[in-house]
């Protein structure tokens, strides 16, 4: 479920005033460097990438989600959020961002379930809603929360 990855100990706020978008990233990234999951090579590795291929990671309107192959950086399938109050450029004023998503993927295929819900609470237009104007990091897990609820009524009735 997504709430076991984005958790009181992996979901954050900030104010976002000093913060450029590669220390976005950096911040977004900690709880999973505090807790084990990645090493800091993939936070560069994810930094690197934006700098090669651009805003790619910038997936809905004020909405980041930062990845990168894993390399041997990563050590468990993880994911991390942090809201920043102000927006945050992602490499220029076009891509305007204040939620950070940091997915840690350790190959191709473990983390597609986390996808298929992080998708699912990102299509719905309330639920950004309601990401982007969260004032504390029990707003924002409220949200991931009735998500998870409502993914698992729909799991079991597509069992029947």
């Amino acid at each position: 479920m997504l709430s076991n990855l984005l958790n009181e100990k992996t979901v954050r706020i900030a104010n976002g005033k000093n913060l450029d978008w590669k220390t976005s990233i950096k911040e977004a990234s900690k709880p999973l460097l505090e807790d084990g999951t990645i090493l800091n090579g993939y936070v560069n590795s994810m930094i690197n990438v934006v700098e090669k291929e651009g805003p790619y990671i910038n997936i809905g309107p004020g909405i980041a989600l930062a990845h990168a192959q894993p390399n041997g950086f990563v050590n468990r399938v993880g994911m991390a959020l942090l809201k920043t109050q102000e927006p945050v450029a992602l490499t220029s004023k076009d891509h305007m961002i204040n939620i950070w998503f940091v997915l840690a993927a350790v190959d191709s295929n473990s983390h597609l379930e986390s996808i298929k819900e992080l998708t699912k609470l990102l299509t719905n237009p309330n639920n950004v809603e309601k990401l982007l104007s969260a004032n504390s990091v029990y707003d924002l897990l409220d949200v991931i929360k009735n998500v998870d609820s409502n993914f698992d009524v729909k799991r079991k009735e597509d069992k029947k």
